[in-house]
């Protein structure tokens, strides 16, 4: 395995590199989840009021897509600057964003008091989240990855992706502490604003821990290399760039990231819709599955990440995508059977095979874009793929179910996507011996063995 020429950081150092970059994703996906069990749970009811439930669930989702359609705009807004000015300061402008929206959807008057400006602001909120959250994910994964053991650094690059199912496990956490707690009235009223006003604090919290910790290494080097060979600051355009001499490394990105995103977001978000409305289970017993999936889920990705780093990151996200595949029938399944036990059982194993995809995606990214243009094409890569994704997930799976009263064709766009997933990945080039301070523009290595059948690896460009 080829080694980084940067020194890692003091073993005291990488993790508090790697808590600044969890809380920070924790946080901002906190956020980000919060909206979407909002959305399944009172949102159709306190600004789409005209609507029958399941269309106003169906409006509400809407609001919930918005989100993902600004993600790409942030991935090429942050990545441009990112590349520029380097990882730290756009990770606090992104966290900044995300924790000022979410605290003001808390505030928001509803449809009944400002009528349709309602849902025109909280889409608006929903679109400055999304933004943000486009340029959250390639900054703290890449801030972990450039600055960590290149020997370990599947395990380490994981744990911001565990950002997702513990902001998932604290947003349903407090949602389902409220149910408990409160009347169904009281908690239409005013309960639901209160874990959205608590995203204050907790950005307080992220900001101090985030700004304590140094620029990653790795774009330093790039950086006073490239001032010292061409008298230039950083890349100018990274976006050009990259989709001129990596277009394959971003489609690889983006087809790995659609069975991975919309199985997630038919297991935590749509299973909200689908246990209460077609499996006769309460709203509190799904949200107590997808708490407890959810810390399966946070348990398991650095294992899954760590086994990246013994095996590689095509076999394991191969072998997640292919373990969605076959376990979405028996989740529907197990789900329609109705009784708590089986719906977590549900959760649980799905979350674990997602693990698979999550885990590994963060070195994996990384590894296939050079420094300068990183930032760029790890965001273009994961968040263009979350609109025809992650976005539409509950969307269409909410239409699919008002269409045909059946999980069965829910299923299908599932393994549909899992069919594409497996194409991307196996086409792909294990990245896992890759030196993350000499990947060039063309995606080699050159103090890495090159792989002869790699159609990417080519002579480094000079």
């Amino acid at each position: 395995m080829a080694a980084d020429h940067t020194a890692p950081p003091p073993p005291a150092k990488l993790p508090r590199i790697v808590a600044a970059s969890l809380i920070g994703t924790t946080i901002e996906w906190y956020d980000f989840f919060l909206y979407g069990s909002a959305a399944a749970l009172v949102f159709n009811k306190l600004f789409f009021p005209d609507s029958d439930p399941l269309v106003g669930t169906l409006l509400a989702f809407v609001t919930y897509a918005a989100g993902f359609a600004a993600r790409p705009l942030g991935a090429l807004v942050f990545g441009h600057f990112g590349d520029r000015l380097g990882r730290k300061r756009l990770l606090v402008l992104s966290l900044l964003l995300m924790g000022g929206a979410t605290f003001c959807i808390g505030l928001l008057p509803t449809h009944a008091t400002i009528g349709t400006a309602a849902p025109v602001l909280l889409t608006a909120l929903r679109l400055v989240q999304g933004f943000a959250l486009g340029g959250e994910w390639g900054g703290a994964v890449l801030l972990v990855s450039e600055h960590g053991d290149a020997r370990r650094r599947g395990f380490w690059a994981s744990w911001p992706q565990t950002g997702a199912p513990a902001g998932q496990l604290l947003a349903t956490g407090v949602l389902s502490l409220l149910t408990a707690t409160l009347s169904d009235d009281a908690f239409t009223a005013w309960g639901w604003r209160v874990p959205f006003l608590l995203s204050g604090v907790l950005v307080v919290v992220g900001l101090w821990i985030r700004l304590s910790v140094d620029e990653s290494p790795v774009f330093k080097q790039a950086l006073a290399r490239a001032e010292a060979r061409q008298g230039e600051a950083a890349e100018k355009l990274p976006l050009v760039s990259v989709l001129r001499h990596q277009w394959r490394e971003v489609l690889v990105a983006m087809g790995a990231r659609l069975a991975e995103n919309i199985s997630y977001y038919v297991i935590t978000a749509f299973i909200l819709v689908y246990a209460t409305t077609s499996a006769d289970v309460s709203k509190q017993t799904a949200l107590n599955a997808v708490l407890i999936g959810s810390a399966v889920h946070f348990a398991v990705i650095p294992a899954w990440g760590a086994l990246s780093d013994r095996v590689g990151r095509r076999p394991v996200y191969l072998f997640g995508a292919a373990g969605v595949g076959l376990w979405i029938f028996p989740f529907f399944a197990l789900v329609d059977a109705g009784t708590f036990g089986r719906l977590v059982l549900a959760v649980v194993v799905g979350l674990i095979l997602h693990g698979a995809m999550y885990a590994p995606q963060a070195a994996f990214f990384a590894e296939m874009f050079a420094t300068r243009v990183r930032y760029s094409g790890a965001s273009i890569g994961a968040q263009f793929s979350s609109v025809a994704a992650g976005a539409p997930a509950p969307l269409i799976a909410t239409a699919l179910l008002a269409e045909y009263d059946s999980a069965t064709p829910i299923a299908l766009y599932v393994i549909g996507a899992v069919l594409l997933t497996l194409v991307a990945v196996g086409v792909a080039v294990e990245t896992r011996d890759r030196d993350l301070a000499d990947v060039t523009a063309d995606g080699a290595s050159p103090s890495a063995p090159v792989d002869t059948a790699d159609p990417v690896a080519k002579t480094p460009a000079p």
